[in-house]
Formats: structure tokens, C-alpha cells, sequence
């Protein structure tokens, strides 16, 4: 019997290291699309929440870097605290064979140039990518070097700096 509770318990608390966002529900009010023209530029661009073989999100437009621009994202809003033992993110993507990058933003990215990035190829199939969270590089000197999981509060799919046509769909995110 204690067995059998010590192994619920474990069950449990490691359920609690890890966080998916996999558009089961393909509507979600905790994801927002932002361009360069909140600050003045150009890049255009929009999500749609799409399903066919699975559930995933899309975000196409074109990404120009005219009046000191370069960028479309869109963002998912973190409610629940990650925990703090995770270390890597897995995202299913689908792509036009361009770079694109991951931005995290934690309770220390005050500002909104600040974020941790790291760059990733998104592939024209469906592809698994995993990024230890320690590969993420700060955006400013200003913050800690590394990222604190337990602190994370938004992750967002950006394509950036330079002038193309995005197209980037991604079916699952998970924390781990």
C-alpha cells in the first residue's frame, strides 16, 4: 500500500515538470499576433487556428525590416507557474525551409526588447525540435544570464531581421 502511494505520488509531481500546448481547442485566447508596427513598421502578418491530420496554429505574412522594422510573432500568455526543474522545450513545426526563433519572456523581461532567443529551421515537413533551455541567449545584459524556468511567462514563435515571406505552423510546445 505505501508502494503504491509513494508511486502516486512521483506519478504525480512528475506530471508537474512538464507543460504542452498542443491546440486541441483550437481557439485560445492566451495566444496574441503582434507586428513591427507597434513600434512604426511595416511587417504584416496574421494567425489562423487550423486543423487537418492534427491541430496547429499558423502564422504567415511578410516580415520587412523598411522604418527600422524586421518582425510578426505570435505569443501564448503562461498562466500557471512552470516548474522549476524543467530544461528544454520540444516544438512540432512545419515551415517554408527558413529560420525562425523561439523568444521566452520571464518575470525579469520588464521591458519589451528584452527576451531570451534562440533560432531554430523550420523544415516544409512536420518536424520535432528540442532547445535546451540553457542554448536561449538574453536579449540584453541587463538580465540574468540564464533562463529561471519557474519564472517563464510567455513563449512566442517570431520570424526576424531580415525581409521574406514567413509561414510557420506549429502544432505542440512542450516544457519539459
Amino acid at each position: 500500500m505505501i508502494r503504491l502511494l509513494f508511486c502516486f505520488i512521483y506519478l504525480f509531481i512528475s506530471s508537474s515538470y512538464s507543460m504542452a500546448l498542443d491546440f486541441k481547442m483550437l481557439k485560445d485566447e492566451n495566444w496574441s499576433f503582434f507586428s513591427d508596427q507597434v513600434m512604426g513598421g511595416k511587417s504584416t502578418g496574421t494567425i489562423e487556428f487550423l486543423s487537418s491530420e492534427k491541430n496547429y496554429i499558423r502564422m504567415s505574412g511578410n516580415v520587412s525590416t523598411e522604418n527600422n522594422g524586421g518582425f510578426i510573432q505570435f505569443r501564448h500568455r503562461i498562466k500557471n507557474k512552470v516548474n522549476g526543474n524543467v530544461s528544454k522545450i520540444i516544438i512540432d513545426a512545419k515551415g517554408n525551409n527558413e529560420y525562425y526563433y523561439i523568444h521566452i519572456r520571464t518575470r525579469g523581461t520588464i521591458l519589451p526588447w528584452q527576451y531570451y532567443s534562440k533560432k531554430f529551421y523550420a523544415t516544409d515537413t512536420w518536424t520535432s525540435v528540442e532547445i535546451n533551455l540553457s542554448d536561449f541567449k538574453r536579449s540584453s545584459a541587463f538580465l540574468r544570464d540564464k533562463i529561471k524556468p519557474s519564472s517563464i511567462k510567455s513563449i512566442a514563435i517570431v520570424a526576424f531581421g531580415k525581409n521574406h515571406e514567413a509561414m510557420i505552423e506549429i502544432s505542440k510546445i512542450t516544457i519539459i
